[in-house]
């Protein structure tokens, strides 16, 4: 794969894990504190009274999701890395080169002689 997809994929990446965050993070923060102040926690819910629940289910949730935008970060991150420290497409072949400096590199003419 090329290196600039890479770059791209890292990029993406990290942008999909922030987002992820930025967005469904909210439901995820009250357990830790939760169960630290009060020893009970408790679903909420728009449509009906608070529900009290495990803790340690709740903090089970928060868990997968922190390491679900950590995955999403870390994939990013090392694809990141793979994209800058690759050869970045230098690495061609001279019967796969294209454009027009080809003839020039293959023959030794100059083309604007033509």
């Amino acid at each position: 794969m090329s290196d600039t997809r890479f770059t791209i994929i890292g990029i993406v990446l990290i942008f999909v894990g922030f987002i992820i965050l930025g967005v469904f993070g909210h439901n995820y923060q009250a357990a830790t504190l939760e169960s630290n102040e009060f020893e009970t926690c408790y679903e909420y819910s728009n449509e009906k009274a608070p529900v009290e629940i495990n803790c340690s289910s709740k903090i089970f949730n928060q868990t997968l999701f922190f390491a679900l935008i950590i995955g999403f970060i870390g994939a990013g991150i090392i694809a990141l890395i793979k994209g800058v420290k690759g050869n970045w497409d230098n690495k061609v072949k001279s019967e796969d080169m294209v454009g027009p400096d080809r003839r020039e590199t293959e023959n030794g003419e100059d083309s604007d002689n033509d």
